[in-house]
């Protein structure tokens, strides 16, 4: 007999994430590809471009370190919300808080070896 449910899609709400998801990463490199074109033609050619963000790329480090910040903030919310709605991804979420700190020293200890 099936369920009275079973006329519900449970997939629609998931490929409305996707979908709006991918529309946001997208927005973001058009924004990223708009803001470097306007940089090279604003400071006169792609060396004075990578002059200035290397002239200012302490501020940049102080940019993420306040995202990095913005992040384990509320990170805790997340985690006690999702545990809450399924106990059973602890190792689920250890994996990928080991993951993403260790994606984030990886990508500053390159940035540094780059710089030096």
């Amino acid at each position: 007999m099936p369920s009275p449910l079973s006329h519900i899609k449970p997939q629609r709400p998931v490929r409305r994430l996707v979908v709006l998801m991918a529309l946001l990463l997208a927005d973001v490199f058009v924004l990223a590809f708009v803001v470097t074109f306007a940089g090279i033609l604003l400071l006169g050619g792609i060396e004075h471009w990578q002059q200035w963000l290397d002239d200012h790329a302490g501020h940049f480090f102080v940019w993420r370190l306040c995202l990095y910040v913005a992040v384990a903030a509320a990170w805790p919310w997340v985690r006690r919300h999702r545990l809450a709605r399924d106990p059973q991804s602890r190792q689920q979420l250890r994996v990928i808080e080991v993951l993403g700190v260790l994606g984030i020293v990886l990508y500053e200890a390159s940035n540094w070896l780059r710089m030096y």
